[in-house]
C-alpha cells in the first residue's frame, strides 16, 4: 500500500487543475457528476455495474446484511431511488440493466436537494432511458478449477418498457466454487513450539444458485406503483478430509445449508403539489437456513444440526418538500416486525449436549421516526442535519425468556464545501447504532474450525458509535480523481465475544457487550486515467483502507483490537480499452486482509493472500462479449491460526498452535454473453 500512497502524492504534485468542467464533470460544484454513456462507449460495458465500476472516484458498496430498509441498500440509486430488497442485492440488480438502457450516471457527492443519501457521503445514481421496447442478454458460463471439477452456469435477464409501464425478469442456474476452502498443511505445535501433530487438508465446497428475480412498474393513481419479488434457493455443500501424517488417523467434516430466500417488496410514490412528494414503502423477506453439520475425528465425533427461520414485514413512509430551490426539508416513519425461530441438536460421542440459547424464539418490534433538511445557502456549500429516534422491543422465549424496551436518539450533521468542480471538502458527525444481528442469538457451528460450535445470546444491545469523519476529493485530468478520509468513532456497548459464567464458572463464550472502545480508520482511493502516462485507453483504480480499534478483552483485561475487524484492506484494479480491436483487458487485484477473533479459551486468526486475475472481453459483434478470465493467478492461500489454550487465556497455560496454510489452485473462467433489443 506504500506504493499507492506514492502515487496519489505524485499526482496531486502533478495534477493540473482542470481548465473548465467537460461533459463528465459539469455541475461538480453543485455536487453532481454526470457520466454520459459515451464517456464509456470505449470499454465495451455490458450492464450498469460493469459501467459503474469505471466511474472516477467512486467505490462499488453492494450494502450490509441489515434490518429494515435504511442503509440496507448499498450506495447504489436507481433512478433516484433505493431498491426495496435485500436478497435481490444492488449488485444483481444493476448486472440486469443492459449499457443500452442507462442514459446517464450521476455521482452525489456530500448530499443534493431532493436526495435521500440515508447517511452516506457519496451515491451513484443510474439513470435509465424512457424509451420503449424491449432489451435482454443470455449468458452462458463455464469455470474449470485445477482440481478438476467443472461448474457451468447460465444466466438470462430482460426488460420491457411500454409507455409509463416497464417489467423486468431475470432467471440464474449454475455452480460456484467456495475459494475460501482448498488442500495444504496442517501442522499443530505444543506449547513449547515442538511439533506435535501434522495432516495433509483436502477441502472443497460449492453452491448451487437458483435464482428467479422480477418487477414491475406501472402508473397508478396520481403516482407510481413498482413491485418487485424474488425466489431464491442456494444449496451449499463442503467435504474437509484431514489426514495424520505423523500417526495413524484422519479427521472428516461434511457440511451442508439449504438455504430458502424469498421477498416482496412495494414501493409507492406520488406528487402532493408542485413542492411535495410521498413515498410508501412495503417489504417482506422470508430466510429459512437448515444446517447439519458431522465432524469425526480420532477422539471425538460431532453432530450439529439447526434449523433457522427468519421473517421480516418493514413498513415505511417518507415526505419530502421543497421550501426553496437551496432548502429542502423532510421526514417519515420506519416500522418493523422481526421474527427468529431457532432450533439446535448438538451430539458429541452419542450424548446429546445441551447448548445455551439452542432453541429460542425471537420477536423484535422496532420504530424509527426521522426528520431531515439539505440547506444550500451557496452553491458551493451544502448543509445537512437530520434527527432519528429508534425504539424497539425485544423480546425471546425458549432456552431464553426476556424482554427489554431499547430506545436511542441519532443525530446527524453533514457539511460540503466545493470552492471549484476539481474539489471538494466533506465533514460529518453522526450517532450510528448498529442492528443486532440474529446470528448471534442463536447457537451455531463455527464451519472454519473443525468441529467447532458456538453459544449464542439473545440478550444484546446495539453497538453505539459518535463518528467524525472529514473526507477531501480533487479531480484531476478530466477523469482522474483520488479522495482521502479520516475517520474516529467513539463506542459504546461493543458487540465481542465474551465469557458465559454457569454455576461452575466461565465455561464458554458467546457475543456479548464488552464496553466501550474506539475506531480509527484511514481510507484513500484513487483513480488515474493513463493516458498521459503514455499507456493510451487504459485506467487504474486502487483502494486502501488502514484501521486500528481498542477494547478492553473482557478475559485478560488487558487492551487489543476488535474481534474481526480488519486492520488493512486494500484493492488495485488496471484496465485498458482497446477500440481497434474491440477488446477491452485488465488486471484486478484484491480481498488481502487479516483478522482475528479473540474468544475464551482461543485466538483464531485469519490471513487471506490477494486473489488476483487476468481477464480480456472481445467483442466480435455489438451484441456478442466473450469474456476470458484466469482467476486466482497466484494459488490464494487462506492461513487459518488457532492458539488453544488449556482454560480461561488469562489463568491457563497454551496447549498448542494449530496452523493450516490451505492453497486454492488457479482457475479458468469463460463467459459468453448475447444481447438482444
Amino acid at each position: 500500500m506504500g506504493a499507492i500512497a506514492i502515487a496519489v502524492m505524485a499526482v496531486l504534485a502533478a495534477a493540473e487543475p482542470a481548465p473548465g468542467p467537460s461533459p463528465a464533470t459539469a455541475g461538480a460544484e453543485q455536487g453532481v457528476i454526470a457520466y454520459p454513456p459515451s464517456f464509456f462507449a470505449d470499454s465495451g460495458a455490458a450492464t450498469a455495474l460493469e459501467m459503474v465500476g469505471r466511474v472516477p472516484g467512486f467505490t462499488f458498496d453492494k450494502g450490509a446484511v441489515v434490518r429494515g430498509l435504511a442503509g440496507s441498500g448499498g450506495n447504489v440509486l436507481v433512478d433516484g431511488e433505493w431498491p426495496v430488497s435485500k436478497n435481490d442485492t444492488i449488485e444483481e440488480i444493476l448486472k440486469r440493466i443492459p449499457a443500452k438502457s442507462v442514459a446517464r450516471i450521476e455521482v452525489i457527492r456530500g448530499g443534493a436537494p431532493g436526495v435521500d443519501m440515508q447517511g452516506r457521503s457519496v451515491l451513484a445514481n443510474i439513470v435509465r432511458t424512457s424509451a420503449s421496447g424491449g432489451r435482454g442478454s443470455a449468458l452462458v458460463s463455464s469455470q474449470a478449477l485445477g482440481d478438476g471439477r467443472v461448474l457451468n452456469s447460465f444466466r438470462a435477464e430482460g426488460q420491457w418498457r411500454w409507455g409509463r409501464r416497464s417489467a423486468e425478469l431475470a432467471v440464474v442456474y449454475g455452480r460456484g466454487p467456495d475459494d475460501l476452502l482448498g488442500d495444504g498443511p496442517r501442522v499443530r505445535y505444543g506449547p513449547t513450539g515442538a511439533e506435535v501433530l501434522a495432516s495433509d487438508v483436502d477441502a472443497d465446497g460449492q453452491g448451487f444458485r437458483q435464482w428467479v428475480t422480477g418487477a414491475f412498474e406501472t402508473p397508478a393513481g396520481a403516482g407510481k406503483l413498482r413491485l418487485n419479488g424474488a425466489y431464491m434457493l442456494t444449496p451449499y455443500s463442503a467435504e474437509t478430509y484431514d489426514r495424520y501424517l505423523t500417526q495413524p488417523g484422519r479427521e472428516y467434516q461434511y457440511t451442508t445449508l439449504d438455504r430458502l430466500q424469498a421477498e416482496l417488496g412495494a414501493r409507492y410514490s406520488r406528487g402532493l403539489g408542485k413542492a411535495t412528494t410521498l413515498e410508501a414503502l412495503l417489504f417482506q423477506q422470508w430466510n429459512n437456513v437448515d444446517t447439519k453439520d458431522q465432524f469425526d475425528g480420532l477422539t471425538v465425533d460431532r453432530d450439529f444440526r439447526l434449523d433457522k427461520k427468519v421473517t421480516e414485514t418493514v413498513g415505511r413512509l417518507h415526505l419530502r418538500h421543497t421550501v426553496s430551490e437551496a432548502l429542502t426539508v423532510e421526514g417519515g416513519v420506519e416500522g418493523a416486525f422481526n421474527a427468529l425461530d431457532s432450533t439446535t441438536a448438538f451430539i458429541q460421542n452419542g450424548v446429546r449436549v445441551r447448548l445455551p440459547a439452542a432453541n429460542v424464539t425471537v420477536e423484535e418490534k422496532r420504530a424509527e421516526p426521522f426528520v431531515a433538511a439539505t440547506w444550500r445557502p451557496r452553491r458551493s456549500l451544502t448543509l445537512e442535519a437530520g434527527l432519528k429516534r429508534e425504539s424497539s422491543t425485544v423480546s425471546s422465549e425458549g432456552d431464553v425468556v426476556l424482554e427489554k424496551s431499547l430506545s436511542f436518539w441519532k443525530p446527524r450533521a453533514a457539511l460540503t464545501w466545493a470552492p471549484d468542480g476539481t474539489r471538494q471538502v466533506r465533514l460529518r458527525v453522526e450517532r450510528e447504532v448498529s442492528q443486532l444481528n440474529f446470528d448471534d442469538f442463536v447457537a451455531s457451528s463455527n464451519l472454519v474450525n473443525t468441529g467447532s460450535v458456538q453459544v449464542g445470546n439473545p440478550d444484546l444491545s446495539p453497538q453505539q458509535a459518535w463518528v467524525v469523519e472529514a473526507a477531501y476529493e480533487h479531480r484531476f485530468w478530466t477523469s482522474g480523481a483520488v479522495v482521502a478520509t479520516l475517520r474516529h468513532s467513539e463506542l459504546t456497548d461493543v458487540i465481542d465475544r465474551a465469557p458465559v459464567f454457569g454455576a461452575s464458572g466461565a465455561a464458554a463464550d458467546a457475543p456479548g457487550n464488552i464496553g466501550d472502545g474506539t475506531k480509527d480508520e484511514a481510507i484513500v482511493s484513487l483513480t488515474l486515467p493513463l493516458d498521459r502516462l503514455g499507456v493510451k485507453a487504459g485506467q487504474f483504480k486502487a483502494q486502501g483502507t488502514w484501521r486500528k480499534s481498542e477494547v478492553i478483552d473482557p478475559t485478560t483485561l488487558e487492551t487489543r483490537e476488535i474481534s474481526a475487524l480488519r486492520p488493512v484492506e486494500w484493492e488495485v484494479h488496471f484496465s485498458q480499452d482497446l477500440p481497434r480491436w474491440r477488446a477491452t483487458w485488465g488486471v484486478d487485484v484484491s480481498l488481502a486482509y487479516r483478522e482475528s477473533l479473540y474468544r475464551l479459551t482461543e485466538i483464531e486468526t485469519k490471513k487471506l493472500d490477494p486473489w488476483i486475475v487476468l481477464y480480456a472481453d472481445l467483442k466480435p459483434r455489438p451484441d456478442l462479449i466473450l469474456r476470458l478470465e484466469l482467476q486466482n493467478i497466484g494459488a490464494r492461500g487462506v492461513t487459518r491460526i488457532r492458539e488453544v489454550y488449556a482454560g480461561p487465556r488469562n489463568t491457563s497455560p497454551l496447549l498448542y498452535t494449530d496452523v493450516r496454510d490451505l492453497d486454492f489452485n488457479p482457475m479458468v473462467f469463460v463467459r459468453l454473453r448475447k444481447s438482444f433489443g
